[in-house]
């Protein structure tokens, strides 16, 4: 190394030293006959390193760097050395199929500085992390607020000594779950690391200034527990894993991408508790409620629900199973993934590379004498044609569909080609939502409600179906969110998410403008003119109730139509 060489400079002399040691390591495997890798391009598995000790790996300039079954290669600085000879046909005689290469000394180095992540027992590797009870108990009374757990991994950032990651993670997590985040991003750019939490939909800062040897061991505990490739960075990579809190088991689907500055990774939180929610616990107006009631138990046809991803479809499907699954009904789903799982319900999962899609695996389903049958997503023409035979046929079938509205989703249906002879005798209900954010109840502000503002609510409350029940303009009390929020809700003044609805209930008359192929914006006059509450309209409705704001309403619907 050259003393107080330009960075850029050290960097590209390193780089050709390297590119001239793998020259001739590779004229050297030529010239013995050998083969040769370059351990720097190559996957590097901890399940080969494990077979051969540290101790013997450094003394011998050897490792095994993949391991599959019986196969397993490895990668040698001299093959052709009498120890090294004994140590292959150790595993030849324990019926390895070993393939042996020629390496540099740098890839040597490379490979095993991944010893640090092998672990010391086989116990260790179960792609899951057991938080205690008792430590669980701790950290959810300690990080109460993304601020506590800001403070909590700056002061574990600052350890000179002994950086320990695995409670680094403990507290990424515990924090991720008391804080009720949906998502944590590691996220790189030419400022620094840093960590992120997506809450009520809402990105929040948790920690900038990552260290950036911390966020490289971050990065690869996270690959080893989601049993992904720890030294491959310029490919994308999906997997998951599982925390342990106590009694719960709580999921992690990860996704690492390669990027400008180092690698990012997002972390979907699967917790089992989020979706054990009852019909009745998610808001629902009574009269919404009492129709979903009725159709979620007629004996056949189909019920869409349709909003965008994120919107909270799959808690409601989920809801609407728990409500009607006994021990006298059969139900299987067909989902892309499975990503929780519902006792006494029989849960299927898309696998594309096997064959196994929603169209044919809903063919399926049909010969196993289901009575309610979930599909994931109605995507494309033959998934959309088998599910509506299905509802036609005695069965009851829940799915999801990606439109904006309840109106668009007839629309949709014969975009995807079904038949309108089918669409109108097999829906039942179309279902709209969407989630706005809940005013923070410790620190929401009551809002004068001016002349103007009285007139228009009393406008709104004349407009709506005579099922919907009006409250009198005189009895509200509007709240808005507090400027600066508190620590109850990290500042942001809304702290958790409630639904909003818009049901469209099929029929007789609707056949008829289906069959006509009529457009969105005639359909939902058609609906409108039925009693259908917009999604707009029960979002104000929530702001009337006191539970959200016009501004959140806005965000979510767009522009209010008074």
């Amino acid at each position: 190394m050259i003393p107080n060489a330009n960075p850029k400079l050290q960097a590209q002399l390193e780089r050709l030293a390297r590119e001239s040691q793998e020259r001739l390591a590779k004229k050297s495997a030529s010239d013995k006959k050998a083969q040769y890798i370059d351990l720097m391009t190559a996957p590097i598995e901890l399940d080969g390193l494990k077979l051969v000790p540290e101790e013997r790996a450094r003394e011998l300039k050897a490792v095994i760097f993949e391991h599959k079954g019986h196969k397993a290669a490895l990668g040698a600085l001299r093959p052709d050395e009498p120890a090294v000879g004994s140590l292959i046909k150790e595993f030849q005689d324990r019926g390895f199929e070993l393939s042996v290469f020629l390496i540099s000394q740098e890839s040597l180095d490379y490979a095993l500085g991944f010893y640090k992540f092998v672990p010391q027992d086989s116990s260790q590797i179960t792609s899951k992390v057991n938080i205690e009870p008792e430590m669980v108990a701790k950290l959810q009374k300690e990080l109460v607020t993304v601020g506590k757990v800001r403070d909590r991994l700056a002061q574990l950032f600052s350890a000179t000594d002994n950086i320990s990651t695995k409670e680094i993670m403990e507290v990424a997590l515990a924090g991720a779950l008391t804080n009720r985040a949906s998502d944590l991003h590691f996220e790189t750019s030419e400022g620094g690391f840093k960590l992120r939490y997506r809450i009520d939909g809402m990105l929040q800062v948790v920690i900038e200034q990552i260290p950036p040897q911390v966020y490289k061991l971050i990065i690869s505990r996270l690959k080893l527990l989601s049993n992904l490739r720890i030294n491959i960075t310029t490919e994308s990579q999906d997997g998951r894993f599982t925390i342990g809190m106590g009694e719960v088991n709580i999921e992690l689907r990860v996704s690492v991408v390669p990027a400008p500055f180092g690698e990012s990774i997002v972390m979907r939180v699967l917790d089992p508790r989020s979706i054990q929610l009852e019909l009745t616990d998610l808001g629902i107006r009574d009269d919404d409620l009492a129709i979903m009631q009725a159709e979620i138990r007629a004996p056949n046809g189909m019920i869409l629900n349709t909003g965008p991803t994120g919107s909270g479809k799959t808690t409601t499907l989920y809801a609407f199973l728990r409500t009607i699954t006994d021990a006298a009904t059969k139900t299987i789903t067909i989902e892309d993934p499975v990503e929780y799982h519902l006792e006494g319900i029989e849960q299927t999962q898309v696998n594309v590379e096997a064959g196994y899609t929603f169209a044919n695996g809903l063919s399926a389903m049909m010969r196993q004498d289901p009575d309610v049958i979930l599909v994931g997503e109605v995507r494309d023409t033959e998934t959309a044609g088998i599910a509506l035979q299905a509802a036609l046929t005695g069965h009851l079938v829940f799915s999801t569909l990606h439109t904006n509205s309840a109106s668009g989703a007839i629309p949709r249906l014969l975009d995807l080609g079904a038949s309108p002879s089918s669409i109108g005798p097999a829906l039942n209900l179309i279902i709209a939502q969407r989630l706005v954010r809940r005013l923070c109840k410790d620190c929401k502000v009551s809002l004068e409600i001016t002349p103007e503002l009285k007139t228009k609510i009393d406008a709104f409350l004349k407009e709506l179906p005579e099922r919907v029940k009006r409250p009198e303009s005189a009895a509200i009390t509007l709240f808005g969110p507090k400027e600066g929020g508190c620590e109850t809700c990290n500042t942001h003044s809304y702290k958790g998410r409630v639904g909003i609805y818009e049901l469209l209930k099929a029929g007789k008359e609707m056949e008829t403008l289906i069959n006509k192929r009529a457009g969105e914006g005639e359909i939902e006059d058609f609906a409108r003119g039925r009693g259908m509450v917009m999604l707009q309209q029960d979002g104000i409705l929530r702001v009337l109730k006191g539970d959200t704001s016009f501004e959140e309403v806005e965000s979510v619907t767009g522009e209010l139509q008074w």
